[in-house]
């Protein structure tokens, strides 16, 4: 048995060291491949960079990969090295994460998540009948996710769906424990797709956006076009359950709503304290753009604060903030259980990256211009949109969510910046971080995934089948209704 151990063990650390050395070859030697007319060598040496760490993205890891990324471009001539990481980890898409990260995990040290969970389940809709209740126990992760990181909110609700199926006697293959756990992971995913707030998906091609183009997407104009494709998604995801998974809802007359309630205990002081500072950084972000028609200059005064300040305004105020002796926030606590420190750090690779790729001294961007703007002028914009969507939706479902981002990004910006006004370029943009974001099918897609197919609620194989239906229904709802709404509140 050891040394069937010890082969298996020599067979992985040869494939990773393949996988190393192959990648290290696409990063050091990819720049002395003749490349194609007015492709210059710095522009194959970013593509080399590219190709590289894809690589070790998709087979090993995201996280060493990324300060990888960080080191090799670091050696492209036209990138001073100082300033590419001003840009990256020290830029203001990096901060907002990490002072984000640290705001939401005070909220998920206390009992308000959970005690949104059981007020959605136990109220008077859900207690109209079995379907209600269905409804409203995805619904309350489609809410509370808006604000919430998917994994962590999903970790919290895993013990609330393991006690509803405790009370139904719900067995491991029972329909209606599968609608839960499937509408639990679905919701998980479409809210992350429909704010920015806490969700780095989004964040992450807003940030190439900016680096493309120098301009910005405000958060009102994402919500704006991402909530109702999300709402709309959630819809159909019910219709489905409704006529394909058929759970059986006899079980449903035999549930004590109340006795959900059992551990639930009062509000304290600094759960309040927490939630109104929390509420009080999203309105720092959301409120300016809603009174910039009224209060030109204050909304202007306080966005050029950025997105960074209000979160980070939020930590300092509960790490300064004491409730019996003790902060609201425990910096060591946040550093080490709340932020996500590998997202962190690919999100600044990416950037990096992203700011390489369309460097104007590099060519890279015009290059791709200059040759993809004959190939696609006799497209239909639509279709344009229809491929970046659902290659973003296909990928994100079959891999990391942050490298499909990467990926899809770093072809469709510039495309849709050559299409000259054709194509929406922040719609697009927008669109790939929330279709990042609607990884429900597979678990190599994201860890929600993963865990619910490991809970015994449900299995990969049905996960997948109504994964892939429901992502191929949010691809056309976004093409038919989510550009158009981008169109109109983004511009071109």
């Amino acid at each position: 048995m050891t040394n069937q151990k010890n082969t298996q063990g020599d067979s992985l650390f040869t494939k990773r060291n393949i996988l190393i050395f192959t990648s290290l070859l696409f990063i050091l030697f990819f720049k002395y491949i003749p490349g194609p007319e007015g492709l210059s060598q710095s522009a194959m040496q970013v593509l080399g960079i590219f190709l590289g760490v894809l690589l070790l993205w998709l087979t090993i890891s995201i996280d060493w990969p990324s300060l990888l990324c960080l080191a090799a471009l670091a050696f492209v001539p036209e990138i001073n090295f100082n300033s590419m990481l001003a840009g990256s980890i020290g830029g203001s898409t990096f901060s907002f994460l990490l002072f984000t990260f640290m705001c939401t995990y005070a909220i998920s040290q206390t009992s308000f998540i959970r005690r949104c969970a059981i007020w959605f389940i136990t109220s008077k809709l859900a207690k109209r009948g079995p379907w209600w209740f269905l409804i409203s126990y995805c619904a309350s992760v489609l809410i509370i996710g808006l604000v919430m990181s998917p994994t962590v909110l999903f970790v919290i609700y895993l013990p609330i769906l393991d006690e509803i199926c405790h009370v139904l006697r719900l067995e491991k293959d029972d329909r209606l424990a599968n609608g839960l756990v499937m509408g639990q992971t679905i919701a998980c995913a479409l809210s992350s797709g429909m704010t920015p707030i806490a969700h780095v998906f989004a964040i992450m091609a807003m940030g190439f956006y900016e680096v493309a183009t120098g301009n910005t997407i405000g958060y009102a104009a994402y919500m704006g076009f991402a909530i109702p494709v999300g709402i709309i998604s959630f819809v159909v995801m019910i219709l489905i359950f409704r006529l394909f998974l058929k759970p059986d809802m006899s079980k449903f007359d035999t549930i004590d709503m109340d006795s959900l309630k059992k551990d639930i205990q009062p509000m304290e002081k600094k759960e309040r304290l927490i939630l109104a500072i929390f509420f009080l950084v999203i309105a720092l972000w959301v409120v300016p753009e809603f009174i910039k028609p009224v209060l030109p200059d204050l909304a202007d005064y306080l966005n050029g604060f950025g997105t960074a300040f209000p979160p980070l305004l939020g930590a300092v105020a509960m790490l300064i903030i004491t409730v019996e002796g003790k902060p609201l926030l425990n910096f060591h606590d946040a550093m080490s259980k709340g932020v996500s420190w590998a997202s962190l750090i690919m999100t600044a690779s990416t950037l990096a990256l992203g700011s390489a790729m369309t460097n104007a001294d590099i060519g890279l961007t015009d290059w791709l211009t200059a040759n993809i703007a004959p190939m696609i002028s006799d497209l239909s914009p639509l279709i344009l949109v229809l491929i970046f969507t659902l290659w973003a939706a296909l990928q994100t479902n079959l891999s990391s969510n942050m490298v499909t981002i990467t990926v899809v990004c770093a072809v469709a910006i510039p495309i849709c910046i050559a299409s000259d006004g054709l194509i929406s370029t922040p719609a697009v943009a927008s669109i790939i971080g929330m279709m990042g974001a609607y990884a429900f099918a597979t678990p190599p897609a994201h860890p929600n995934v993963a865990l619910a197919s490991a809970s015994g609620w449900t299995t990969a194989g049905q996960m997948m089948r109504y994964g892939l239906a429901i992502m191929f229904v949010t691809v056309a709802i976004t093409v038919v209704i989510g550009y158009p709404l981008g169109v109109f509140l983004m511009g071109y």
